[in-house]
């Protein structure tokens, strides 16, 4: 999940994908795209993004049907 520091959005968004591990077996990767120029330059208004792989599978809120399917089939 890409996010930045400060950002209430991201502490929501990384709060509901930890409840999910508890249900769903995946891995949560955080990357702060504030230590990387270009991934501030790509996604600094779409914080926080979640993504399986490169597709986006949701961005500034908790999508869990999107989240669960990405997870399930992908």
């Amino acid at each position: 999940m890409y996010y930045r520091v400060g950002c209430h959005l991201c502490d929501a968004m990384i709060a509901a994908l930890r409840y999910l591990q508890h249900e769903l077996a995946f891995e949560l990767e955080l990357v702060d795209i504030d230590k990387n120029p270009d991934l501030r330059k790509r996604y600094d208004v779409d914080v926080p993004v979640v993504t399986l792989g490169t597709e986006v599978v949701c961005f500034h809120f908790f999508e869990e049907d999107l989240v669960r399917q990405a997870l399930q089939h992908g």
